[in-house]
């Protein structure tokens, strides 16, 4: 199920991001290399969103973030495309990577979002694009063998909320209540006792829930595979049990033949010559 997930996300173009073809091998090593990079720079750009929510002066270094994922993102996108046999082609197959590159560049000059409603709105746009573009990033993770992958990938999302809801939310007195508000957002069961109450929280809260719906969907594919694949191995082995059983009985069958054609002709000059 996770495998074939994995197969049609491989092929052709989703959600305006495309891989290199297959026997572009140079290109497709340059999409490997520049993977993690390139998620660790989107990454970047999280807490930079939300230091431009504070009411406090955003810091030079949330506006270097967005430089530098950019700049990250057009350079991966720009190297990958060289080594295919058309750079245009690919580059217009990957519309998305164009346009997230493009919208991460222009939040460095916007004025901060706490003070410009249509900054905000804009960086909220662009902060959806990078959640696809790392999404789309993380795919290969999507795999039968995944499963480790995706409770570690579960496990570091919940931890990262929980720190992010420590520092936007003031009644997140400790990292613990933190981790607990996101546990609660990202399930979507809300219990009350603690709930954001910053426009910065809030807005934070509507990533924690979509990422929660992902990271749970996906934790529960690979579990669901897992075991799925461990009753094929057990109906296959199964198979190839009757498969052996069947063939030993068509060698016995096949010997007890040879034996008869060989006492046959064994018997025929016995025959003549009586």
């Amino acid at each position: 199920m996770a495998t074939d997930f994995s197969q049609r996300f491989r092929r052709g173009t989703l959600w305006g991001l495309r891989s290199p073809p297959r026997d572009a091998l140079r290109a497709r090593r340059s999409e490997r290399r520049w993977r993690w990079p390139v998620l660790l720079a989107l990454a970047c750009t999280i807490p930079a969103f939300y230091a431009e929510l504070l009411d406090e002066p955003t810091p030079w270094i949330a506006k270097a973030a967005y430089a530098l994922a950019a700049m990250v993102a057009l350079l991966a996108l720009a190297t990958t495309a060289r080594h295919t046999s058309h750079p245009l082609q690919h580059l217009r197959a990957n519309a998305l990577g164009l346009a997230l590159a493009a919208g991460l560049a222009v939040s460095v000059v916007l004025p901060e979002s706490s003070q410009s409603l249509p900054a905000l709105l804009f960086r909220l746009l662009v902060a959806g694009l990078t959640l696809v573009r790392m999404v789309w990033g993380l795919q290969h993770l999507v795999t039968r063998g995944g499963m480790a992958y995706m409770l570690l990938l579960a496990t570091t999302v919940l931890g990262l909320c929980g720190i992010g809801f420590w520092w936007l939310e003031p009644k997140a007195l400790s990292l613990a209540d933190g981790l607990w508000l996101a546990f609660t957002t990202a399930a979507t069961v809300g219990y009350g006792d603690i709930v954001p109450s910053t426009p910065a929280s809030k807005i934070f809260s509507v990533f924690v829930v979509m990422l929660g719906y992902g990271v749970v969907s996906l934790v529960t594919a690979a579990i669901a595979t897992k075991w799925v694949e461990t009753e094929e191995r057990a109906i296959e082995h199964e198979v190839l049990r009757d498969m052996h059983r069947q063939m030993d009985a068509l060698r016995a069958e096949l010997a007890a033949l040879r034996q008869d054609l060989a006492d046959g002709r064994a018997a025929a000059p016995a025959d003549r010559s009586g």
